[in-house]
C-alpha cells in the first residue's frame, strides 16, 4: 500500500476524533475520556508488542518516544477534549485544521526539510482558508476552546514531526505503540483518580465514543499515520490532513446535527484545491 494511502487513511480515521470524543463526553468527563482511552490504548497496543516479541527500542529513541507520547497520547487528547466541553466539533475541526502548517513548519525546523515555493503558498493558503472560517464562526474572536485548540497544533505537530521521524527507523504501529507503553506511569494513576472524581453516566453511545478513541484514534489510526509519514515524508504527509476538517465536518452535520455556515462548500474546494498542489509540489 502507497504512503500517500496509508496517510490518507489515517486522516480518515482522525477525521472521526471529535464527533467520538463528543459521544465519549456525553458519559464519561473529560479526564476520564482523555485518561482511560491512553490506557485502553496501551494494553491494545502492549498486547502487539508482546504477541510479536517486539525488543525495546534503542536508547536513543527515547527521547523521540517521550515527544511522541507528550503530544499525541497526553497533550493533543487532553487540550482538544477541554476545548470540546464548551465548543463545537465542527468550529473546532476548522481549528485544527491549521495542524498541516504547524507540522510541515516544525518539519522543516527539526527534520532540514526545504519544500518548494509553492508548497508553502498552498500550504498558507489551506490554512488561511480554515483561519477565516473558524474567525467567522466564532464572530471574529477566539475564545477559551480556541485558544487550548492552538495549543494542541503545536503539542500534535511535534509529536507527528517526531513520530514520522522514528517510523523511518522502526515500524509505525511500534511508534505510537511504545509510546502508549513509555506513557503508562502517568495514564494509569490518572485514570485511577479522574474515575473516582468524575461522575459516569454510562451509555452505548459513551462506551462505543470511548471505545473509537482507543482503538482506532489512538493506535491503529496512528500507526498507518506514521507509516504513510515515513514513506513520502513528513511535510508532505501533514498537507493530507487539510482534508481532516472537512471530513469532521460532514460526521459533525450526519451524526451530531450541527449546523454548518452556508460558505462550508467554498471553503471545502478551497482546500482540496490546496492539498492537490502541496501534493504536487512537495520536495
Amino acid at each position: 500500500m502507497s504512503g500517500t494511502l496509508l496517510a490518507a487513511l489515517g486522516v480518515a480515521t482522525f477525521s472521526f476524533t471529535f464527533p467520538a470524543t463528543h459521544w465519549s463526553l456525553t458519559g464519561f468527563g473529560p479526564w476520564t475520556t482523555v485518561t482511560v482511552r491512553g490506557v485502553l490504548a496501551a494494553l491494545v497496543a502492549g498486547g502487539c508488542l508482546a504477541a510479536g516479541r517486539t525488543p525495546v527500542p534503542d536508547r536513543r529513541h527515547w527521547p523521540g518516544l517521550a515527544v511522541v507520547a507528550l503530544g499525541v497520547v497526553l497533550g493533543f487528547p487532553l487540550l482538544t477534549t477541554l476545548a470540546l466541553e464548551t465548543t463545537d466539533t465542527s468550529h473546532a475541526a476548522v481549528v485544527v485544521g491549521a495542524l498541516p502548517l504547524t507540522t510541515a513548519v516544525l518539519a522543516a525546523v527539526r527534520g532540514g526539510a526545504r519544500p518548494s515555493r509553492a508548497f508553502w503558498a498552498a500550504a498558507l493558503a489551506g490554512a488561511g482558508v480554515v483561519t477565516v472560517f473558524t474567525l467567522v464562526q466564532s464572530g471574529g474572536t477566539p475564545t477559551a476552546g480556541d485558544l487550548l485548540l492552538f495549543g494542541a497544533l503545536v503539542v500534535c505537530a511535534a509529536g507527528y514531526v517526531e513520530g514520522g521521524r522514528l517510523a523511518a527507523a522502526m515500524p509505525g504501529w511500534q511508534v505510537i505503540a511504545w509510546a502508549l507503553a513509555g506513557a503508562l506511569p502517568l495514564t494509569v494513576p490518572a485514570a485511577a483518580v479522574a474515575l473516582a472524581l468524575e461522575p459516569a453516566r454510562v451509555s452505548g453511545t459513551a462506551l462505543a465514543g470511548l471505545g473509537y478513541l482507543a482503538v482506532v484514534s489512538q493506535f491503529l489510526g496512528l500507526m498507518v499515520w506514521y507509516r504513510g509519514m515515513a514513506a513520502i515524508g513528513v511535510a508532505r504527509a501533514s498537507q493530507l490532513q487539510l482534508a481532516q476538517p472537512l471530513l469532521t465536518l460532514v460526521w459533525s452535520a450526519a451524526l451530531l446535527s450541527e449546523r454548518l455556515g452556508a460558505w462550508t462548500p467554498l471553503a471545502a474546494v478551497a482546500v482540496l484545491v490546496c492539498v492537490a498542489v502541496t501534493q504536487r509540489t512537495a520536495a
